[in-house]
């Protein structure tokens, strides 16, 4: 049970607000998760919108890897509504369900392919210690550029970012959603 009530309409709102309400449904067709918390502050939920459609349609990072940088941002934060919400999205975009189930198990990367184990790597050590070394920037900026590391990173702290409003609200899973340990 949420510990603020959810937000999930736009009559539950001011009029002055409702623009914001029509702009969430626009891009998620209903609201739900961090952004029925979110809507207690409209001005805020109204700012961090346009990255939810930054990262979908703009952002030059494939949706493939970065989903495998979200699911690993949600995984790291123990969030299971951003969870549930991005592994049908991950599946879609072609993220083999090995790669799934290791980042729910929290799984060593190892074994992965080079592409992948970077990029869970990378998040992981960012999410764990604030920092990221040295050779594992190295070689996601060798492979892409700089502005594909910055919006990987930026990505990743965004749905950690969700991940913290879900979880201190405790937003729940969707019932039939994946389900985290």
């Amino acid at each position: 049970m949420p510990r603020i009530t959810p937000i999930t309409a736009k009559s539950e709102l001011p009029a002055e607000h409702h623009a914001v309400a029509d702009a969430i449904m626009k891009v998620f067709g209903r609201i739900r998760g961090p952004f029925s918390m979110l809507l207690h502050s409209p001005k805020l939920a109204e700012r961090i919108l346009p990255l939810v459609t930054f990262f979908r349609d703009e952002s030059i990072v494939e949706a493939k890897l970065r989903s495998v940088a979200i699911l690993t941002a949600a995984r790291e934060r123990d969030a299971a509504y951003v969870w549930a919400a991005q592994v049908d999205a991950a599946r879609r975009y072609g993220v083999r369900a090995e790669l799934i189930d290791l980042i729910r198990a929290k799984g060593d990367p190892g074994k992965l392919p080079a592409e992948e184990r970077e990029i869970v790597t990378y998040v992981r050590q960012l999410l764990r210690t604030n920092r990221v070394d040295q050779a594992t920037f190295d070689a996601l900026k060798k492979r892409y550029s700089a502005q594909w590391l910055v919006e990987l990173t930026a990505a990743a702290s965004y749905f950690a970012f969700v991940s913290g409003i879900a979880n201190a609200f405790e937003v729940p899973a969707p019932p039939d959603g994946d389900k985290l340990p």
